[in-house]
């Protein structure tokens, strides 16, 4: 999600606001862990894109020009088909966290960023310099490290974190296709709208009763998505991107942290070195792409 411009460039603000919100989106994968092992993952998360899709709208509607003017999108197919992906990819990372746990889960979903930057070139046309196509080789590593066919989390459920990667990544490489035409209100409006009607679509039809204590739950976890969201938009907007985007990794350590401590998750070496490695090349290829970019504008 790529918010509007900085207005005010605070970047110390948006770097410690990026860390909390980290810390919020683990907790929020924790709990929907909890929800999607109890009942149906495709009702559990169409409760969760209702509420997100709330949030979006009174956002949207307090946008110069208001709802008129976001729903108005120079390519609302290719919109609406963005939204759709990363709605299923929510649900498939989510059934990997209940299969795998939160720890190998976001081990394995860490590749995403290299995975961008290996088909923004044919995709999107961009160049990708021979230290960039490096690092992503050195990710791969990681992940087969991770994998460690021996052992580790070489095992069918595994297919999950890994696809769930390459849809976000999709989903990635077509916020930068649709950013060319539309606004960032634009995308941020049709993101929550046609993922809550996706998800709509495939979850009324597992609709089960939940006890009062997950519902309670279920109204942290609507709560902790929005105010997700919300702490990002306002990083975005204190800071530029390149200083706060390595901080994105914090979710991973946070979630790490939350799935030993509270889901009895084990750590084990090989993620550990597997992880390093694909955290490692994907800051540096965010690195490289920020001097690329820098260069380009000169």
């Amino acid at each position: 999600m790529t918010p509007s411009q900085p207005s005010t460039q605070n970047s110390t603000m948006g770097i410690w606001i990026m860390v909390i919100t980290m810390f919020i989106f683990a907790m929020q994968d924790g709990l929907s862990r909890h929800l999607a092992g109890e009942y149906n993952v495709y009702m559990v998360m169409m409760i969760r894109y209702w509420f997100f899709a709330g949030f979006v709208i009174m956002w949207s509607a307090r946008t110069n020009g208001g709802l008129r003017a976001v729903i108005r999108s120079a390519q609302p197919k290719l919109q609406m088909f963005r939204g759709a992906v990363l709605a299923l990819e929510v649900i498939v990372m989510v059934i990997g966290f209940v299969k795998l746990g939160l720890v190998e889960g976001h081990a394995m979903f860490a590749i995403y960023p290299l995975l961008i930057t290996a088909l923004s070139g044919p995709i999107l046309g961009e160049k990708i310099g021979w230290r960039r196509w490096m690092s992503v080789a050195v990710g791969f590593v990681g992940v087969l490290i991770i994998l460690k066919p021996s052992g580790g989390v070489f095992a069918p459920e595994a297919i999950y974190p890994l696809v769930a990667a390459v849809m976000f990544a999709v989903y990635g490489l077509l916020n930068r296709y649709v950013s060319r035409k539309d606004p960032a209100s634009v995308t941020f409006f049709y993101t929550g709208v046609s993922g809550a009607v996706v998800m709509t679509l495939i979850g009324a039809w597992f609709w089960e009763p939940m006890t009062p204590a997950d519902w309670a739950m279920m109204a942290l976890l609507c709560a902790s998505a929005t105010l997700g969201h919300y702490l990002l938009i306002r990083a975005y907007e204190l800071a530029e991107a390149s200083a706060i985007q390595p901080f994105a990794y914090l979710h991973l350590a946070f979630a790490s942290v939350m799935g030993v401590l509270v889901f009895g998750d084990v750590i084990r070496l090989n993620v550990v070195i597997g992880t390093t490695l694909v955290v490692g090349a994907g800051v540096f290829a965010l690195v490289r792409a920020q001097i690329a970019a820098s260069r380009s504008k000169r």
